[in-house]
């Protein structure tokens, strides 16, 4: 497998013989995501999948993401089968950090979050001590104008980091504390899916996060995790964290004066820091955001496309959008650290 970040070409995938379907990468500079469409109309994508799941498999760990398009799907059934066709095990959102609507078992909407607002790159749940190895998005509604689902392979986010930036984290990692009980973001008992404090501990317990009650039911919490992880099947580091999603520098200028003016810094809903607590320089973000803008791939959604992404190998977002836009997710496989971690930090 070609190393990321060295700017190569993948070369086309070409139509075998007698092949139903047509594969082509989206980006020809970074390859991603790789898009399947049938070769003629009326193939039946769910036993393709089945029949060539292998192969498919081996393709997501290569280009790190699959988007199906024109097979003529239409809502959560097909979205559902589709992923059981590949063989994903679907998991529950946990450890809610943004407002989602529950559609059918384990699928839900993709974030609730003012159309005007862009949602940064991140891998889903990167900060929980068991996250999805696999994250899907199924497009019930096309937005009217933009609102796509950004990627970006964090192979080679990694390798567009600045060595010393790299290594410092590398070195110390990185801490997420969260505030509950601001009124600003979802309480400690839905985030956690808890009711009482004896509930809420014990989850707190297992998960590898410190915490601390405060006046008035208010909750802080400290997570230390590792910012650079291994790919369980190749090996391979990755930039895998919600450092500059979460850091107060990626605020608005707007909102980030309103926060910490009402709130305080120390009492922010999210922020990012050093494994060791020590402040995370806005200009250090900065940079962190160059990488992942550097790599970023667009793509306009269409009605009835289901992208499959390796969540560890690539990011995911949101572009602001106009009219109705209505994005299905699900996310499963799930990965412990134990199979991944490259140093002592969780």
């Amino acid at each position: 497998m070609p190393k990321p970040g060295l700017n190569l070409r993948r070369p086309a995938v070409r139509l075998s013989d007698g092949s139903l379907v047509d594969k082509q990468p989206f980006n020809i500079e970074s390859g991603l995501p790789l898009v399947l469409r049938p070769h003629a109309k009326g193939v039946d994508l769910l036993g393709w999948i089945k029949d060539n799941q292998a192969q498919l498999r081996q393709e997501l760990l290569q280009y790190g993401g699959l988007l199906f398009r024109d097979f003529d799907m239409r809502g959560v059934q097909d979205f559902q089968a589709g992923l059981n066709a590949f063989g994903v095990q679907l998991m529950n959102y946990i450890e809610k950090a943004t407002p989602r609507k529950q559609i059918d078992g384990q699928v839900y909407t993709s974030t609730i979050f003012p159309p005007e607002h862009v949602i940064a790159l991140h891998n889903e749940l990167s900060y929980v001590r068991q996250w999805p190895g696999r994250i899907a998005f199924f497009c019930e509604v096309a937005a009217e104008t933009e609102g796509e689902t950004p990627i970006a392979d964090v192979r080679r986010v990694l390798a567009a980091i600045d060595t010393e930036v790299k290594e410092k984290f590398r070195r110390l990692g990185w801490m997420l504390v969260r505030n509950f009980g601001s009124g600003i973001g979802p309480s400690w008992q839905h985030s956690l899916a808890v009711d009482t404090r004896e509930e809420a501990e014990a989850y707190m317990q297992k998960s590898d996060t410190q915490w601390t009650w405060m006046e008035g039911d208010r909750l802080r919490t400290k997570q230390i995790r590792s910012a650079i992880r291994c790919h369980p099947q190749t090996g391979e580091e990755l930039w895998f964290n919600h450092i500059a999603f979460w850091h107060p520098s990626s605020m608005t200028d707007e909102i980030r004066t309103s926060l910490t003016g009402d709130l305080g810094v120390e009492n922010l809903p999210y922020n990012t820091f050093y494994g060791d607590g020590t402040v995370i320089p806005d200009e250090v973000v900065a940079h962190l955001r160059a990488a992942y803008d550097a790599d970023t791939v667009k793509f306009r959604w269409q009605p009835g496309d289901l992208l499959l992404l390796d969540n560890m190998l690539v990011a995911h977002g949101r572009s602001r959008f106009t009219g109705e836009r209505k994005i299905l997710t699900a996310m499963g496989d799930e990965v412990r650290p134990a199979s991944v971690l490259p140093g002592s930090i969780n």
